[in-house]
């Protein structure tokens, strides 16, 4: 009996001790299992800050976006709510919410799903705005820029836009463009990308008479002249020779009669230089096409 009483004391002993230990230390398992918690939550701590630091690389792209690349296109900007709208679907978050931690992994996998979105909008606008420069490039290729003829000293520009004395009614009378006087035979270029609209001959008026077609509501005539080197329904390039100085027409000389026609209105040509003309070059030229004097036809 005294030694059946000291197993049992024994026994009831040791689960006591057993008990205890269990319930101040930590068994193997255990430790190992809050190493692996402890790690967990690392990760959705550098998790959580990651994405932080990705919403706000995404949000300067975004105002970037909108602020300076659409506003150099003329694009509207992308509606906050679009860039920002919810992620649909029908309790997508199910499965993340038996946990002990389930607030914090269904906040996080919403805010990564929200990056993805804002991501994917970004991208379209980028695909649009790579459409919309490669439109303005060649806009801005088509648009006249430079001078019909070789001309940047400037001492060529026999009249200019705007009201002139007729050469050979010697009356007042508007005049659409600017004469350049050169000998004939003088290249005479495209001001700009476009298509050769018409190629005419007159006895009077115009004469010989180039008009290109440069879209985007642009034209330009040139006429008076002495040759041809294009025909109708040619595409040509900016500084592309399309024909020869001349006197024919309604002409008192020998020299080009140039015209810039937006929407079919006849607008001042020496606007529309700035690619061929340094300031000094372009401020000189305004005041030689602003002068009252007598145009060539």
């Amino acid at each position: 009996m005294r030694v059946f009483g000291f197993i049992s004391a024994s026994m009831v002993a040791g689960f006591l001790f057993l008990s205890l230990a269990y319930s101040f230390l930590d068994s193997p398992k255990e430790k190992l299992l809050k190493r692996e918690i402890a790690q967990y939550k690392m990760q959705i701590d550098l998790l959580e800050e990651k994405s932080k630091k990705v919403e706000l690389v995404i949000a300067s792209l975004e105002e970037r976006d909108d602020k300076i690349y659409r506003e150099i296109f003329g694009a509207a900007p992308i509606d906050e709510a679009f860039r920002k709208a919810g992620i649909g679907g029908n309790d997508r978050y199910k499965t993340l919410k038996n946990f002990d931690n389930s607030k914090t992994l269904v906040e996080l996998h919403e805010s990564f799903d929200q990056i993805n979105r804002r991501m994917y909008v970004q991208s379209k606008s980028y695909d649009e705005l790579t459409k919309l420069a490669k439109a303005k490039n060649a806009m801005l290729m088509s648009i006249p820029a430079i001078q019909p003829v070789s001309n940047k000293d400037l001492k060529r520009v026999a009249s200019g836009f705007g009201y002139r004395i007729d050469p050979i009614y010697r009356t007042g009378k508007f005049h659409a463009g600017m004469d350049f006087t050169s000998p004939v035979g003088t290249p005479v270029t495209s001001t700009g990308d476009g298509v050769i609209e018409l190629v005419e001959s007159k006895q009077w008026g115009y004469g010989n008479c180039i008009i290109v077609n440069h879209g985007y509501g642009y034209k330009t005539r040139y006429a008076h002249l002495s040759k041809f080197k294009v025909k109708r329904g040619q595409k040509v390039t900016r500084g592309q020779l399309i024909g020869y100085v001349g006197s024919t027409g309604k002409s008192t000389g020998p020299h080009l009669h140039y015209e810039v026609m937006k929407n079919n209105d006849p607008v001042n040509p020496a606007n529309y230089y700035y690619s061929d003309l340094s300031p000094e070059q372009y401020e000189a030229i305004l005041k030689l096409s602003n002068a009252h004097n007598q145009s060539f036809d």
